[in-house]
């Protein structure tokens, strides 16, 4: 059997390392607060997976990255195309903003329409290696549905916690996938916790972000993306949402481990970007206050899916920023509803709030000189803006209604059609 190359597990608070087999998700010695660290044989990798051999390869998914990947090399995958989305050049939107250089990866592209099936399909993969039955994860709604539609194109049961105010159309999705939905009369962090609860009672595969440390090394996978796509030339800084904070840290460690391959020559900077009504995160980084002494605070935003009291991977995000040198910086719900229409308009990419967000951090990035205007810079795009339609139609004008006459025509386009 052609075994991965995972080596070791690593806890990022007392640095205490175990095999791989030994610990399912979190370190021992410090309960749930655990997360561990994916450690990886590198040389091993290096002699499986080239960089000439990607350029030859014809899988168009993240599984052309497998060597590394914490799945066994003969695993068998779901069908569902996860991964190789579009990284567009966004030449107008840059000129827009003041920027040469600048880039949008475009994960509304991926099946269920955001970056978390990069995350829930690692998770159904490993549920399959361990036997499990059943899988299940609490969620704002997109890693949720990145789970449910994954697991129905295997036919995997699984179980959704998430908070009863979540949108509706990211409910409609679980529904539609045949997923046994609870929703929780409470917050995100309340459906978490009765999660964890739950599948510790029966025994269910946990796929929940800041706990399963896997769901970190399939988000990696989205800048292993964006530096083969640009040449392996990488860039100076990537724009990430920020709530949870697990996409930062996948970001971060798909980094490292192209560092390590030599396949780039520089550590982009890390640029978080935080709703203000959840800046959890900013402010501890602002303050200097260690990720594990935060304290939860009472997180409202439009953008659900950043939306986190206490982000649950906090010691993974918090290194990630401060390690490349980068910085958290907030934005207001308007600002990030702005941004909806502005992206859509300059690139033809539809994003949620979240999805949106880097671009409104971009902007705030720009005016107090956190980023140049010579710098190549990417913006994540996490998630489709028909994931939150209502949010759309806040941030965009009203259509105008006619009779059906062409004199109404006329008179409704009057500023648009030239004379």
């Amino acid at each position: 059997m052609n075994k991965s190359c995972v080596t070791r597990l690593k806890c990022l608070l007392c640095g205490a390392d175990y095999p791989p087999e030994e610990v399912p998700y979190v370190c021992p010695l410090h309960g749930d607060e655990g997360i561990l660290d994916v450690q990886y044989d590198y040389a091993r990798i290096a002699e499986l997976l080239k960089r000439e051999d990607l350029a030859r390869s014809r899988d168009d998914s993240l599984w052309r990255y497998k060597p590394l990947l914490p799945v066994d090399g003969d695993a068998p995958v779901p069908p569902l195309r996860v991964g190789w989305t579009p990284l567009y050049p966004a030449l107008r939107l840059a000129k827009s903003v003041g920027l040469k250089h600048l880039w949008v990866k475009d994960e509304t592209r991926q099946p269920t329409a955001s970056l978390k099936d990069r995350a829930s399909v690692i998770a159904v993969v490993r549920a399959g290696e361990a036997g499990a039955r059943i899988i299940t994860t609490a969620s704002t709604g997109n890693a949720a549905a990145a789970l449910a539609g994954i697991c129905a194109s295997v036919g995997l049961r699984n179980i959704i916690f998430v908070p009863a105010s979540a949108p509706e159309a990211k409910v409609a999705q679980l529904l539609a996938y045949g997923s046994e939905v609870l929703l929780v009369e409470g917050s995100y962090d309340d459906a978490f916790d009765l999660c964890l609860q739950a599948s510790r009672k029966f025994g269910w595969y946990n796929r929940n972000t800041a706990y399963n440390p896997y769901m970190t090394e399939g988000k990696k996978t989205v800048i292993l993306e964006v530096c083969e796509q640009l040449g392996w030339q990488a860039p100076d800084a990537v724009f990430v949402p920020v709530g949870d904070g697990c996409i930062t840290g996948g970001v971060h460690k798909g980094l490292k481990d192209l560092i390590a391959l030599g396949w780039i020559d520089k550590m982009p900077r890390l640029i978080g970007v935080q709703a203000e009504g959840s800046s959890a995160l900013h402010d501890a980084w602002k303050k200097g206050i260690p990720p594990q002494e935060m304290k939860p605070i009472r997180a409202a935003t439009v953008a659900d899916s950043i939306l986190a009291g206490l982000p649950r991977d906090r010691v993974k995000a918090m290194r990630a920023v401060t390690e490349t040198g980068g910085a958290f910086v907030t934005v207001s719900d308007a600002e990030i509803l702005q941004a909806i229409p502005v992206l859509a308009g300059a690139t033809g990419v539809f994003a949620e709030p979240a999805g949106a967000a880097p671009l409104a951090g971009l902007e705030k990035a720009l005016k107090i000189g956190l980023v140049q205007p010579d710098q190549r810079i990417v913006l994540l795009v996490t998630g489709s803006g028909l994931k939150d339609i209502q949010s759309a139609l806040r941030a965009t004008t009203q259509p105008k209604r006619i009779e059906p006459q062409l004199e109404a025509v006329e008179k409704a386009l009057a500023n648009f059609i030239p004379s």
